[in-house]
């Protein structure tokens, strides 16, 4: 039997676990809204921490809610609910990015709920990883882990794993002669070196790792036109292991279900062993963003670069207060 109501104490705890998804610049730009009386949680994208220069289709902001409701997903399903899930529920209300509606059950998804204790120690690591090969029925799992949500995940081989370095290194380029890119990027990163500052979201410098000496790991260098009182240099990994998500179209829709099979990804990836960081800087500049996918393959549009391997864990970044992101109507 399903309780009546929802209450609020039962929701936060999920959106506890919700709020450490990854999202671009760790902007958070989610909102999330409790209806107690029909069990669902409604999530909202924040256009007050969108990104207008570099994300003005606003993917990236549907990426890092739709990995929010993933994780979402995985904290009710270790909880013991089922979750039954509607994207963009209403045309006239874009950034109403799906409704979740919430059943108690004594079936609760258990691949999902499997996930559950990678949730907390999944970290992004922009530090160097080493050598070591990961293997093929690891790779063959996250490969899985990202047609169960209806995407695409593509290891590409050595030519093109090349030409897609050149495009990130390419579009570092672009952003440190485009003002308005290195302003918006000035906003959400901040050379703090110790963790436990008062800043609730952004990038602060400690999780920049060090800068690159001799190799370019496609890793976003926030401390590059920026000092970092006591940041390192360290050599990254030589040949780099790099990763590409994506999907046939275009479309919100789609960006919401990439975003979802992103974090089912990352999140099967720490439960594997592996460390991971992200870059979108070659996807944030439509000239770039074309060549990124290899021109054969079936993919259509690539949503993210990951880079896997195995090393050091990447330290935990500041959250926002699940308190402050969920409503109560």
């Amino acid at each position: 039997m399903s309780p009546a109501r929802l209450d609020r104490s039962t929701v936060l705890a999920l959106v506890e676990d919700a709020v450490t998804a990854p999202s671009m610049h760790n902007a958070q730009p989610w909102r999330f809204v409790l209806r107690p009386d029909d069990l669902t949680i409604e999530l909202h994208g924040d256009p007050e921490r969108a990104m207008p220069h570099t994300d003005p289709d606003l993917r990236a902001l549907h990426l890092g809610c739709a990995a929010a409701l993933f994780t979402l997903r995985v904290a009710a399903a270790a909880a013991g609910w089922a979750t039954a899930v509607t994207l963009l529920p209403e045309k006239e209300r874009p950034l109403y990015l799906a409704e979740v509606v919430l059943r108690e059950t004594q079936t609760a998804d258990r691949d999902l709920a499997a996930l559950h204790p990678a949730v907390r120690r999944r970290h992004t690591s922009r530090f160097p990883f080493t050598g070591e090969e990961i293997p093929s029925a690891v790779q063959d799992g996250l490969c899985a882990a990202a047609l169960l949500e209806g995407a695409r995940l593509v290891l590409p081989d050595t030519w093109h794993t090349e030409a897609v370095l050149d495009l990130v290194h390419d579009s570092e380029h672009r952003e440190a002669v485009d003002p308005a890119a290195r302003e918006e990027t000035a906003r959400w990163t901040h050379s703090d070196t110790a963790p436990g500052g008062p800043r609730d979201a952004g990038i602060p410098g400690y999780a920049f790792g060090p800068s690159q000496t001799g190799s370019r790991a496609p890793v976003r260098d926030f401390g590059s036109w920026r000092p970092v009182p006591g940041r390192e240099s360290a050599v990254f990994e030589e040949h780099p292991r790099i990763a590409l998500l994506g999907t046939p179209e275009d479309t919100p829709a789609d960006w919401l279900i990439a975003g979802q099979a992103l974090q089912r990804v990352l999140l099967q990836a720490t439960s594997d062993g592996l460390v991971a960081s992200m870059t979108s800087q070659p996807l944030e500049w439509p000239e770039l963003r074309w060549a990124v996918r290899d021109p054969v393959a079936a993919m259509g549009h690539v949503h993210m670069v990951l880079r896997l391997g195995y090393g050091p864990q990447g330290p935990e970044t500041p959250r926002r207060p699940a308190a402050d992101v969920l409503e109560v109507r």
